[in-house]
């Protein structure tokens, strides 16, 4: 699985579900604990460029702005519950969401 870095605040990993999109080590340290993370709904075309989700902690609110554009297939039911999962330098906690329909040559780009 090759991960690659979008933006100090985002990697995104090719699966086989589709593209996975996660908050980075960089964008938690910077940020500090996560209080807050509004995601898009299930379903929600995202365009490259675009903000796609909000993102509050102890040192600052930002918008997340999507790498890809796609739909949104699956997305982290858990860390809307409980945001500082996205603290988590483990990969299996830190996602945001799963996109699908995403041109591959955008993605080997990156």
């Amino acid at each position: 699985m090759e991960k690659k870095i979008a933006d100090k605040y985002l990697w995104i990993t090719k699966e086989e579900q589709g593209y996975r999109l996660g908050f980075t080590n960089e964008g938690q340290d910077e940020l500090g604990n996560i209080t807050f993370v509004s995601l898009p709904k299930v379903g929600r075309e995202l365009v490259k460029g675009e903000a796609f989700a909000d993102v509050e902690a102890e040192k600052a609110v930002t918008e997340l702005v999507s790498p890809v554009s796609g739909r949104v297939l699956k997305i982290n039911e858990a860390a809307l519950d409980t945001p500082s999962l996205l603290d988590s330098e483990d990969e299996a906690s830190a996602w945001l969401l799963i996109v699908t329909d995403v041109d591959e040559a955008v993605f080997e780009s990156l």
